[in-house]
């Protein structure tokens, strides 16, 4: 028995070394400046920009095939993070990308037949609902990107802009902006 406990431990310490060695001679690195501008995009996976995420987008920027003033949902505050992330000067929107005001999805409940569509077309789950049941939207996971009205086949999905408030103001430019460059 303690010969197949040592048999077994050879075994286990031979195929880590194996397993470790693959690792390294194998390793796939990855640009980190993409994890960097996909951490800077809002994740609204919405394609406004002309990619179809925010990963595709994030590629594009750092191998120099997109500006950095694709992305609405990101609007002006994304584009000068962008900006001072990759040491770029600040782009204003261009091409047809548009920045529109924050806005939230909402279902009129009484015309919603319960289809499911909007749901499989949301990136970020923030619709809840039933097949043939009354859908719903949850604001706070709402991130604007409309992809949930096209899709709709009785049109009970609008858009609802969101007023800036005191609760949902934010500064244009973060406070370690400002005292990173003193």
């Amino acid at each position: 028995m303690l010969s197949a406990l040592l048999a077994m431990s050879g075994i286990a310490i031979a195929l880590g070394a194996v397993l470790g060695f693959a690792a390294i001679k194998f390793r796939v690195e990855g640009n980190p400046l993409v994890d960097k501008i996909d951490a800077v995009l809002p994740q609204t996976q919405c394609g406004q920009c002309g990619f179809p995420g925010c990963k595709p987008y994030a590629t594009a920027i750092a191998e120099g095939e997109a500006d950095i003033n694709k992305c609405p949902p990101g609007g002006e505050e994304g584009i000068q993070k962008l900006a001072n992330l990759l040491g770029v000067d600040f782009k204003p929107f261009g091409g047809e990308s548009i920045p529109k005001p924050k806005a939230v999805a909402l279902i009129d409940e009484s015309n919603c037949i319960g289809c499911t569509l909007c749901i499989q077309a949301c990136p970020v789950d923030a619709i809840v609902g039933a097949a043939k049941q009354m859908h719903t939207i949850i604001a706070a996971e709402c991130t604007g990107c409309e992809l949930c009205v096209p899709p709709c086949p009785v049109d009970c999905i609008t858009m609802q802009a969101i007023e800036e408030s005191a609760a949902n103001w934010k500064w244009k430019y973060p406070v370690y902006a400002l005292t990173a460059s003193k």
